[in-house]
């Protein structure tokens, strides 16, 4: 059977607050409906209530899940947790894959899914928030935003989208493309793959040539002003994409995307 992008109502009745029936609406859906992005399993299991970081798991390939959800979309930023807490655990082999789901109230349906694999999370992406006010109950806590707008959109893979359902191999399929990326330990080097991944995506051809790369220059030496070199951090970077099957050189100073 295909997924069904409905929402049981029922699974929410017993609760008033607006922010608990989403919670459970969205959670009851995931389970149900949802299967784990790297190895296509059916089922994925949920971690207890109030379990740090993570909300779901895969009881056949390990991989952890965060569900975030929201009824109007979520724009360039997504609101998470604790600033210096999200930045320490970045490093952490057990740093979760962050769901999406947006839904329309109106229809109690599902509108898009998606899922950002972990190897996407760098300090660039997370943006320090002002900490609450001293009259607050929390004061002085400081939380953040993950920007969407500066992840490459390889790393964004919808399950769902405009509620149209993705096939399933594909989905998986553009997960598999990526996970080089977790062996990058360092997040520094990781970060330079990830910007010449999105330069790669913002010149919006399939085939492009290294001209068209160093158009980029300049962004690149505002994103690392510690860098005196860029070009040739470029060039670095796009032979780790090729020797990774996610370009293909084609000759003289030329790429196609994979």
């Amino acid at each position: 059977m295909g997924i069904n992008l409905k929402l049981k109502r029922k699974l929410a009745q017993a609760y008033n607050s607006p922010s608990q029936k989403a919670r459970v609406l969205t959670e009851g859906w995931l389970k149900n409906e949802a299967y784990c992005p790297n190895c296509g399993n059916e089922y994925l299991e949920k971690y207890p209530n109030n379990t740090p970081v993570a909300d779901f798991f895969c009881e056949n390939c390990s991989e952890d899940f965060e569900l975030k959800s929201k009824s109007i979309g979520f724009g360039k930023k997504v609101l998470d947790g604790e600033y210096e807490s999200m930045l320490d655990r970045l490093a952490d082999a057990h740093n979760p894959n962050l769901f999406l789901l947006s839904y329309d109230l109106s229809s109690y349906q599902v509108s898009d899914f998606l899922v950002i694999p972990k190897q996407f999370f760098i300090p660039e992406i997370i943006e320090k928030r002002s900490p609450l006010s001293t009259t607050a109950r929390r004061a002085g806590w400081t939380g953040c935003n993950i920007l969407l707008d500066r992840i490459p959109e390889t790393g964004k893979i919808f399950l769902i989208k405009d509620k149209q359902i993705k096939p399933k191999e594909d989905v998986c399929a553009v997960w598999q493309k990526t996970l080089f990326l977790r062996e990058e330990r360092k997040i520094q080097s990781r970060g330079w793959i990830l910007d010449v991944m999105r330069c790669i995506e913002l010149i919006r051809k399939k085939e492009f040539t290294l001209a068209d790369i160093y158009k980029f220059e300049n962004m690149l030496a505002i994103q690392h002003p510690d860098n005196r070199h860029i070009k040739d951090k470029i060039r670095q970077q796009l032979q780790i994409l090729r020797n990774r099957n996610y370009i293909q050189f084609t000759g003289k100073g030329e790429y196609r995307i994979i």
